[in-house]
């Protein structure tokens, strides 16, 4: 079976494709000012860029892990994701308070889709 990885760097690849496995790593906001809101959005715009070069659409996505740095931010993520969700194809989800690896980072996500 062969791995590919998109976009590979020192530390990590943005993606890596296993069979018609694809392995998004972790997507975070480069604006750490902004509100859960439009943190979320920044993030889900980065999810759809990164499937979009894969040749996919977040129709492709099979789960998400969405940590939060603040579990108070459940609902306004929430909020910004009911907007973004293909209705026709939501993926299995799951979401964790966690301790984010910068300050001000509210919100990370990483997704395991099919390879289009």
């Amino acid at each position: 079976m062969t791995l590919q990885r998109l976009n590979p760097g020192a530390r990590m690849s943005e993606a890596v494709r296993i069979g018609d496995i694809v392995f998004l790593a972790g997507q975070i906001p480069d604006d750490l000012a902004g509100d859960i809101a439009a943190q979320t959005r920044e993030v889900l715009d980065n999810v759809d860029a990164v499937m979009a070069e894969l040749g996919g659409s977040k129709a492709d996505i099979a789960s998400i892990q969405v940590w939060l740095s603040d579990m108070a931010d459940f609902q306004g993520m929430n909020a910004v994701w009911d907007a973004w969700v293909d209705p026709a194809n939501p993926p299995a989800r799951a979401t964790c308070g966690v301790a984010l690896a910068r300050p001000g980072m509210r919100v990370e996500m990483i997704a395991v889709a099919r390879a289009p």
